[in-house]
């Protein structure tokens, strides 16, 4: 080898030591960043003698990262619905102090008719009884409100994602048109890599996305369903919130480029991520429960229906509990949608309302005398009390729709709804901490390929700093060969 040659040899060297260099100190100042991926400079040999960095790549794994984001929204959604539901659970089966739930209530009702029942002569006992009914009442109000609010946040939770989801897919546009530009003119876009993988990242707690990169670096996205995300332009997700909701509304659907993404008229519904869980609470589970308080409210209405006492054949009415239909009957085994949300206890038996309670007791409490039980006046009579706890006991029918008991008392009905919600919320933690757990071991994976570690780095640079100064030794000695040359020349 020519002394001209090994000099551009050892020069091409610490030209490429210095770009190692430069590389590992990203990595170390790089290393507590959130999203980070090690640097790697790629070394290729000149024709002839010499090296020369190729190229600064990232560490990564497209599988490993297509796990973190799968495991992300998995976990996103699950965690929507749980807190919907926990919610709701909270506020009307987790009080067994309180006893505010619809089966503590109704059997706090059937104590209180026993007890009248006992001394139907008792004004107290007779106030007490219509007092138990008030707060049956309201417990299916209060446990309506409360579930229309759950439904309520969901809705402004969606709006406030899907603004999430335009602002991220904005800036993935920018990102991912500088990577592109980097790869056609052969710039190190490394660190634009880094930005987009971390904007996946926040769009898959969003939304199931799934990532597709062409031979360019351009990138484009899917939902898990199918539906086109971004396509060398990002495209529009659409929600019009609602802003108050009744038991009979129906929420809005989201939609990308004009396609529903959710609701009942979607053919490509989102499977996974925070819209796809809000959206099964508002629409589903929050719905479902809906119907089963509703079936409590009428199971009660059936349960303390009066019937005709005079031998009319008049059509049975509603007595201690009636609703704004009244007097006709809602109709059996039927979910009467909203009903939970306006019974109440008839005026004519509420004290505060100016009305009896005796008429609790002796009927007609419809105002029609055709109703009426006790019809010699009797203040011992107790038939009717009897009549009406035996009733709260009696089978009926339930709508299969609402997914409880299909058949038995309205306590019977009342109970399989407290265990459909606490089922439904123990599942969907249940799942939520499966795929946290998930998500923390595609973490772990992915972090141990891409992730930098100090003692490696700190390896590699005690090796640059080495061959740096054997490259350095050899320039020395070919200029003090040049001088010795020299000096024998002249």
């Amino acid at each position: 080898m020519s002394l001209t040659a090994a000099l551009g040899s050892a020069r091409s060297s610490l030209m490429a030591l210095g770009v190692q260099s430069s590389v590992i100190s990203r990595n170390i100042a790089g290393a507590s960043e959130l999203g980070y991926s090690r640097k790697i400079a790629v070394l290729e040999n000149f024709p002839g003698n010499g090296v020369y960095v190729a190229a600064i790549q990232r560490a990564a794994s497209a599988g490993l990262f297509t796990n973190v984001l799968t495991a992300t929204s998995a976990s996103t959604k699950q965690g929507a619905i749980y807190d919907g539901l926990q919610k709701i659970a909270a506020a009307t089966v987790d009080d067994p102090e309180l006893d505010q739930s619809p089966t503590a209530q109704l059997n706090a009702l059937k104590k209180a008719l026993h007890q009248y029942a006992t001394a139907p002569d008792n004004a107290t006992l007779a106030q007490s009884a219509v007092s138990a009914a008030k707060d049956m009442a309201t417990s299916l109000n209060q446990a309506t409100r409360t579930v229309q609010s759950v439904r309520e946040d969901a809705d402004a939770d969606m709006a406030a994602s899907v603004a999430n989801i335009n602002r991220l897919l904005a800036q993935f546009d920018t990102v991912n048109t500088a990577v592109v530009k980097g790869t056609t003119t052969g710039e190190d876009v490394t660190d634009y890599l880094d930005q987009r993988d971390a904007i996946i990242s926040k769009l898959s707690q969003e939304i199931g996305v799934s990532v597709s990169i062409r031979p360019n670096g351009d990138a484009a996205l899917y939902t898990d369903s199918g539906v086109v995300l971004y396509d060398k332009s990002a495209r529009t997700v659409s929600f019009a919130p609602t802003n108050a909701y009744t038991a009979g509304t129906t929420g809005n659907a989201v939609y990308i480029d004009g396609v529903p993404v959710t609701g009942a008229s979607s053919v490509m519904p989102l499977k996974t991520g925070k819209i796809a869980g809000l959206a099964e609470l508002r629409d589903r589970a929050t719905v479902t429960y809906q119907s089963q308080l509703d079936e409590i409210a009428r199971g009660l209405i059936d349960a303390f229906r009066e019937v005709d006492q005079s031998g009319a054949a008049l059509p049975d009415v509603p007595g201690l509990f009636t609703y704004p239909g009244a007097p006709a009957m809602p109709a059996a085994a039927t979910v009467s949608v909203g009903l939970a949300g306006t019974i109440t206890v008839a005026a004519s038996v509420d004290p505060a309302s100016g009305g009896n309670p005796n008429r609790l007791r002796d009927g007609a409490i419809s105002g029609n005398a055709a109703y009426n039980y006790n019809t010699t006046g009797t203040a011992g009579f107790s038939a009717r009390l009897q009549q009406l706890i035996d009733g709260m006991d009696a089978p009926q029918p339930f709508d299969a729709a609402a997914q409880g008991k299909p058949s038995g008392s309205v306590i019977d009905f009342a109970s399989s709804s407290a265990s459909w919600i606490e089922n439904r919320r123990k599942t969907a933690d249940d799942s939520a901490q499966y795929q946290n757990t998930l998500l923390d071991r595609s973490n772990t994976a992915l972090s141990n390929v891409n992730g930098v570690n100090m003692d490696d780095e700190m390896s590699l640079m005690l090796q640059v700093e080495r061959t740096f100064s054997a490259s350095s030794k050899i320039i020395s000695a070919i200029d003090d060969m040049l001088n010795t040359l020299l000096a024998a020349v002249n």
